[in-house]
């Protein structure tokens, strides 16, 4: 994992306040629009190494990934 996977795992543990902040966040801290970073976290939520680096966040998108596929 690189030091961008790792950060994008770490925007996406916190909680946030309203609509916008987090947004802000990913171009300021990470450099990356939202979409690129909506990207590489729908990669990282199927790497293993990012299981293992930080499980009960992944665990949880998988959660809510796999309840969004199922009310297709």
């Amino acid at each position: 994992m690189t030091e961008r996977d790792r950060a994008v795992l770490a925007v996406e543990k916190r909680s946030w306040p309203g609509p916008g902040a987090k947004e802000r966040v990913i171009r300021e801290r990470l450099g990356i629009s939202p979409t690129r970073y909506y990207q590489v976290l729908g990669a990282l939520i199927d790497d293993p190494l990012a299981l293992a680096h930080d499980p009960v966040t992944v665990n949880r998108l998988r959660r809510i990934r796999d309840s969004r596929r199922a009310r297709r």
